[in-house]
Parts: C-alpha cells; structure tokens; sequence
C-alpha cells in the first residue's frame, strides 16, 4: 500500500509551522508508516516491532491512546467519498451495529493474562499474486509478551521474526496488558475520543464525532483496526470498537467480497485514503460476524503487488513462547 508515501507527498514544504494539533497529526501518520514499512520492503524489524516502537515514543503519555476505525462520507452507498449527507443509520452502520450484537450474544469474560506469560495466536493468510494470479497460503503464528518485558516471537508470511523484550515494559498499540486495556472507554463515542486525542484537543464536553478532519478519520479507521486484531480483549470492548466506527462519517460497504476461507461477506473500509477497496474488514452479511480482513502489500521491488486474504484460527495464553494452547 502506497498510503503513507502519498501523504508525504501531499505536505507543502512553504506552508506555515505545524501547530499542536498538526504535529498530533503527523505523529500518528509517522506511526502509521513506522508500522506498514516491513510489509512494502519485505526487511527489518515485524510490523508489530516497528509499531512497539513508533508507539513507545509518540504515545508515552497514557494508556488512553487505543485504537479506532474510522472513514469518511458514511452514506454506505456508491457516492463518491464525501459527497453524501451523514445519516444516522447506513448499510456500514448496519453491519457493524450487527457485528456488536452478535459479539455481545457470544463472548464471555475472557480470563486475563497474566503480566508474564504470552498472546498466542495463529491465522491463515491467503495471498494472490495481481498480475499472474498465483496464489500462496501461509500459516503464522504469534506469541506476544503481555508487558512486553520477555522476547515475542511473530511469523510474517512463513518467517520468523523476533521482537525484543522493551526497556521498563515499553509500550504497544494495541496495549497487550490487561490493565491497559480495561482501562479504555467501552461508551463508543469517548472510546473514539480516547483514541483519536490521545490527551489532546478532543476531550472537551462539547467535543462530538464531527468534529474529526480527515486525517483523524483515516487514523482512527487504521488504530481501531489494529485493536481489532487483538484476540484477547476484555469483555465488551470489542462491541464497543465495532459500535465506535459506526458512529463514524466516512465509512462505506462493500458486498460480495470473499475471505481467506472462501466465504462470501460483506467488506467495511474507510473511504480516506487512496483506493478504499484495498484494504478492508469482513463481516457475514447476514449474521454480522466477523470473517477477517483484506490487505494489500507490493515488493521490494515494486513490480509486484498481492492481495491479502486472513482470519484468525486459534488463540489463546501460554506461559512460554513456543507453546500453544
């Protein structure tokens, strides 16, 4: 994905000094990169260590900087983006409503996670080649170190790659501890405020959801997707990310989208940045789970681009890397 070069591209280098809001701004879009750059280039450091490491220095404030989805016209229909007028209820709404009810009616009050031990989980992830359509299935699999004090070990398309355990617990977006996490505002509109602010300029009383600018949409579409990611989250925060977007202007259907497994759902994405077509979350069209996600990566050499498909299979906390539940 081409994303985060073209917002680079889009600063003007004679306008003014960036004011607090801006530099806020800017911040999350370099965290953004930070977090995307091993999957353009195919080198270095897992995106979750990219990401541990952006997040350690732009978000040490508190554990109220989470994640949040968040797009753009809202209309749910084929408009161009921005064109049409917000209404309170859409075919996005719709989904992603329903998603927060179907959740609701089957999770359960996880059992937290010890500080020590690990995140384990594993997710099929099906690539296709654009031009050639050769297609690749991998299996990766995910031990993640709850306060991030041990070392992770994450596999990206069949590699292995190993985080290093963070000076003093570091700091991770999505927050791995549950502490953290059961920390964050499960009332939809502040858990978008929590997110987007970060401390900063939407926490007033008079602050509401149309008061994000673009660049707040498409980060908040991006933060929240990552906490979605999360398998382990405390009960009721999950819903409440799902119902967090829906309040969201910005954010459009796409039908008739397949997942990793094959199965025919619906595609929810921000319409923001570039195409929004390539990347997007997948949901059963008519009960509303949740089927996985849909992502797109180029090359190192830039010749190439892949689709691609994935869905978690398994989960769960192990006291080691290694083992599985």
């Amino acid at each position: 994905m081409n994303d985060e070069l073209e917002l680079l591209r889009e600063w003007d280098a004679d306008a003014a000094p960036l004011t607090g809001p801006a530099r806020d701004r800017a911040r999350h879009q370099l965290l953004n990169a930070m977090a995307h750059a091993d999957q353009r280039t195919g080198t270095g450091p897992s995106r979750r260590h990219a990401l541990r490491f952006a997040a350690a220095a732009v978000v040490a404030t508190a554990v109220t900087g989470t994640a949040a989805l968040i797009g753009t016209d809202g209309s749910g229909e084929g408009g161009a983006p921005g064109t049409s007028t917000p209404r309170v209820e859409n075919a996005a709404a719709t989904v992603l409503n329903g998603a927060a009810a179907w959740e609701r009616e089957q999770e359960k009050e996880p059992v937290a996670p010890r500080d020590d031990q690990f995140i384990y989980s594993k997710r099929i992830i099906k690539e296709t080649e654009q031009k050639t359509g050769e297609v690749k299935t991998y299996t990766d699999e995910m031990w993640e170190s709850v306060d991030v004090s041990k070392p992770s070990l994450s596999m990206e398309l069949g590699r292995e790659m190993w985080e290093e355990a963070a000076e003093n617990g570091g700091g991770v977006w999505p927050p791995r501890k549950w502490s953290e996490l059961k920390k964050l505002p499960q009332d939809p509109e502040k858990l978008i405020s929590a997110i987007i602010s970060m401390g900063s300029r939407y926490g007033s009383d008079d602050w509401s959801v149309s008061d994000l600018d673009k660049l707040d949409r498409y980060e908040a579409y991006w933060l929240l997707g990552e906490l979605l990611k999360n398998p382990v989250l405390p009960q009721g925060l999950r819903p409440a990310a799902y119902e967090a977007l829906a309040l969201v202007p910005g954010v459009k259907t796409i039908p008739g989208v397949k997942d990793s497994a094959g199965r025919t759902g619906v595609g929810i994405a921000s319409t923001e940045r570039g195409s929004y077509e390539s990347q997007y979350l997948i949901f059963d069209p008519a009960s509303y789970e949740f089927l996985g996600f849909r992502d797109e990566r180029t090359s190192a050499s830039g010749k190439k681009k892949y689709i691609q498909l994935s869905h978690v299979v398994a989960w769960g906390v192990v006291d080691r890397v290694k083992q599985r539940p």
